[in-house]
């Protein structure tokens, strides 16, 4: 394994991944697999845990060839992320003793491993010196903060997501009941955990703009939208604390900033311009 390059490492995670995937969806789907879904259940979670370390590498091999924490672009910022969810999802795992979270976040994070290391173009791939703006500890802060955020609310979201997917002939009792429980009850701690690493990842970039271009706030599409997003996970945590809401209700506001999450984080990257563009799609 320690013959690998930081390249290769997040490209092995996704290949366990994938099985993970299969496994854990399998013994949810099929009951040809309920005998054997113990042991596929403990081979899944093994392979989760050996990713979240190979994503690990992947991360401390750059810092320590780079001399600076990897969060200089796109690429190593969806290995951090990928990290980020791993390790929540092997803590959710160990907190809820619940299928539903493997169920919800494996393929998420196959997706991230595979999108990392299969379609981005070698040159986001690469480690490149920082440019003159970046040479900031804003950077760890800001960049980690928002990561850090990302992670949870997409994690929150997408149990909102799942929440109004299992929901249907919902007077039934037993598993499913259950399931909707632990979705509707670990969507509103979860969201409510990343909303305040969300505001702390906007202002402390709002400082950092200003130290290196003058400016606090300059309507970029990526503040625009980190904005959008503040306020549409803002208008969730009002909805169950202040009105109340509960169920189905909260989870359609709260499944909608899932996509509102990936505009801001990869849409503007991609198809707008300004200060936090890569233009890959539009070159």
């Amino acid at each position: 394994m320690f013959f690998l390059n930081d390249y290769q490492f997040p490209v092995l995670a996704s290949f366990f991944l994938f099985f993970a995937m299969i496994f854990t969806w399998s013994t949810f789907l099929s009951s040809s697999f309920l005998q054997k879904g113990e042991k596929l259940k403990k081979l899944a979670q093994f392979f989760v845990v050996t990713s979240n370390f190979l994503f690990a590498l992947t991360l401390l091999s750059r810092w320590i060839t780079e001399k600076y924490f990897p969060l200089s672009n796109l690429y190593e910022s969806l290995i951090f992320l990928a990290w980020c969810i791993s390790f929540m999802q092997i803590g959710l795992e160990w907190k809820t003793k619940s299928r539903v979270v493997s169920l919800v976040l494996t393929p998420l994070l196959f997706f991230l491993a595979s999108f990392s290391s299969f379609t981005l173009p070698i040159e986001l791939q690469k480690a490149l010196p920082l440019v003159p703006s970046l040479q900031s500890n804003w950077l760890m802060m800001h960049v980690s903060m928002m990561m850090v955020s990302y992670a949870t609310l997409l994690i929150g979201s997408l149990f909102c997501l799942f929440y109004i997917s299992f929901d249907i002939g919902k007077n039934q009792k037993g598993l499913k009941a259950s399931l909707l429980e632990i979705l509707d009850s670990w969507s509103y701690r979860i969201i409510g955990l990343g909303f305040p690493f969300l505001t702390l990842g906007i202002i402390s970039g709002a400082v950092w703009a200003n130290e290196a271009w003058g400016s606090y706030w300059s309507w970029d599409p990526k503040e625009t939208w980190a904005f959008i997003t503040w306020l549409v996970f803002a208008t969730y945590l009002h909805s169950r604390i202040v009105k109340g809401w509960q169920g189905k209700k909260a989870a359609i506001v709260g499944s909608f900033g899932f996509f509102v999450i990936w505009v801001c984080y990869l849409g503007v990257n991609f198809l707008a311009k300004g200060l936090h563009t890569y233009g890959w799609i539009l070159s």
